[in-house]
């Protein structure tokens, strides 16, 4: 084999800059090849082809996107092909976020086709998920849920006596409502005290989010509750009935789940804000007055308030 074969095949390549190629699903190596040589990354579909054969070693390529580098040769395009390295893409769900914006994530994302609607609230399961360019936002969607189902499952099984939940739909329900009620990691158990406490004393849950989510469907109010939103009665306004809403008011993350199914021993019936994400928890409302009062001053001497 001549040294000019060997130079086509390990020179540089003609690409003058970094780019991305998707190989599709069940492409050859022919029709790799074409994919390379319409994005600029090599010279000649048949000349890759006839080298490969030679030079390859036989091995499959892999379907998929790939981040190819300026100038890079031949040889090394194929043991990318070969190797299966894609370019992997991600899409993050936070920890209480609303399936509408789950849904807005979905549909903005780079390089996934097709449509979804919008989750069952509670459905997804907050994390960050790779991707392929070219992969349905159904597959992607799918993924999603069969996470949070898998993880609700597993929760479920190592939960402890005597919690305030009975079924694993009403665990997810009342997580939803401990997500969006502390921005504070450890105290999301000391939370789920709380409301495992009035639900067990059949008290209303009092839970701001669940007023909100009928409005908003948990997207952020953007101003002060109303008087009338306090008093209307629907299926999640928890200061109009006792009991859980009617399900998850967002989707909660997996400390969460676990805060309600092991939730911390207190006899705590109610909490109040302290302005900076966290709370003071009271077992009497005497106390969770003086609290109120205590907390309130300081947050208006701030300006807070």
């Amino acid at each position: 084999m001549g040294l000019g074969v060997l130079q086509l095949w390990a020179g540089s390549g003609p690409s003058p800059a970094n780019m991305s190629v998707l190989i599709p699903q069940g492409a050859t190596l022919s029709q790799a090849a074409t994919e390379l040589e319409k994005a600029g990354a090599i010279r000649s579909a048949r000349q890759f082809v006839l080298l490969a054969r030679v030079f390859g070693g036989g091995r499959q390529i892999k379907a998929g996107e790939y981040r190819l580098l300026a100038g890079e040769s031949q040889s090394d395009i194929l043991k990318d092909l070969q190797g299966g390295k894609t370019l992997q893409r991600k899409i993050t769900v936070a920890e209480g976020v609303p399936s509408i914006l789950v849904h807005e994530a979905l549909m903005k994302a780079d390089g996934l086709s097709g449509q979804v609607a919008v989750p069952a609230e509670g459905s997804v399961l907050p994390d960050t998920y790779a991707y392929n360019r070219g992969e349905t936002r159904a597959a992607v969607l799918a993924r999603m849920q069969k996470a949070m189902t898998d993880y609700l499952a597993q929760a479920w099984a190592r939960r402890k006596p005597g919690i305030a939940v009975s079924t694993p739909a009403q665990a997810l329900t009342l997580a939803s409502i401990v997500e969006k009620e502390t921005g504070k990691p450890e105290e999301r158990r000391m939370v789920a005290a709380v409301y495992s406490n009035r639900l067990k004393q059949n008290m209303m849950l009092q839970a701001d989010p669940t007023i909100i989510y009928p409005i908003t469907r948990g997207k952020p109010l953007g101003r002060r509750i109303l008087q009338s939103e306090l008093r209307a009665v629907n299926q999640y306004n928890t200061y109009a009935m006792t009991g859980l809403p009617v399900g998850p008011i967002a989707n909660p993350g997996r400390e969460s789940i676990d805060a309600v199914l092991d939730p911390a021993q207190s006899t705590a019936l109610y909490f109040v804000a302290k302005g900076d994400g966290g709370h003071v928890f009271a077992d009497t409302l005497e106390q969770h007055n003086a609290n109120v009062q205590k907390w309130y001053a300081l947050r208006r001497a701030r300006g807070e308030m």
